[in-house]
This record gives structure tokens, C-alpha cells and sequence, in this order.
């Protein structure tokens, strides 16, 4: 099943408790006090000294708002490769064009919940990537990202 990626509505992937995908839902859908398991990604972007791309979630963000976190996460849509997804919401987010993304952690999941009791239960991959130069500066996209620092 084919989605459009750049649907008003994105689509998450619910995933069965043996890690394999069950079906799609709304993403508004899924994230709440009762989140079913589903399949994300988060990416931490290096710059040529090493230093890591640290964002702040935007203040308007339904879950976890203002929150310090990696350089960029997101879900894939349905059928859509996982680098693919890394690579998309990179460029949503912050700007940047990725060329090579690094697994990292590919088994990683966690359950957390938020200050506001949203959940989040995802199976999510971390990857890693380089963008070339000394701390380049992102073009944030206002309505994900507030502000960042590279550490």
C-alpha cells in the first residue's frame, strides 16, 4: 500500500508484539495516553569536528514540547525505507541533504511518557550521519524545531 508522503495526515506503522508490521494508523491517532507500538527512527547528525547536532523540539509540538533531544526523529510512512525517512525528515526539519545514514542501534525501542501523559511506544532504529563542514547551521523548519547547538 502506497501513502503519500507528503499527505496532511501522516501515516505511522503499528507493529505486533513480534516486532513485524500489523497496519497503518493516523499519526494524531496514536499518540496519547494509550499509544500502541509503532515503528519510528531517530538520527544524530556530525559535523566534521565530531560534534553532534542537538535540537529543541518546537513549543507548539503536541508531544513533548521544548524538549531537548537528538538532531531529528520521525516515522516512516508506509513502504517507505527506513533511510529514505531519515533522509526526508533531515531535510523537513533542519535543511540538510543526507547522503550516507549509519545504523547505529538497529534493535532499539523504548515506552516513555511526557510531562502532559502522551505516550510514546516505539521501535526505533537509530541512526547516525555526517554533514560535511564545521558546525554548518541548519534551516530550521519553526513548526519541529525551536532552536539547536552543536556539543
Amino acid at each position: 500500500m502506497a501513502t503519500d508522503v507528503g499527505a496532511a495526515v501522516e501515516q505511522v506503522v503499528l507493529l505486533g508484539a513480534d516486532g513485524k508490521p500489523s497496519g497503518v494508523a493516523d499519526k494524531t491517532q496514536v499518540h496519547g495516553a494509550d499509544t500502541p507500538l509503532h515503528l519510528a527512527f531517530s538520527v544524530y547528525i556530525f559535523d566534521d569536528r565530531d560534534r553532534v547536532l542537538m535540537t529543541r523540539r518546537a513549543l507548539s509540538k503536541p508531544t513533548w514540547p521544548g524538549v531537548w533531544t537528538n538532531s531529528c526523529c520521525g516515522h516512516p510512512a508506509p513502504e517507505e525505507a527506513i533511510e529514505d525517512a531519515v533522509r526526508r525528515r533531515v531535510k523537513h526539519e533542519l535543511g540538510f541533504e543526507l547522503t550516507d545514514v549509519h545504523s547505529l542501534l538497529p534493535d532499539f525501542g523504548y515506552r516513555a511518557v511526557d510531562d502532559s501523559g502522551v505516550v510514546e511506544n516505539e521501535f526505533c532504529p537509530v541512526f547516525w550521519a555526517r554533514v560535511p563542514g564545521v558546525a554548518p547551521e541548519p534551516k530550521l523548519n519553526a513548526d519541529e524545531v525551536a532552536t539547536w547547538a552543536w556539543t
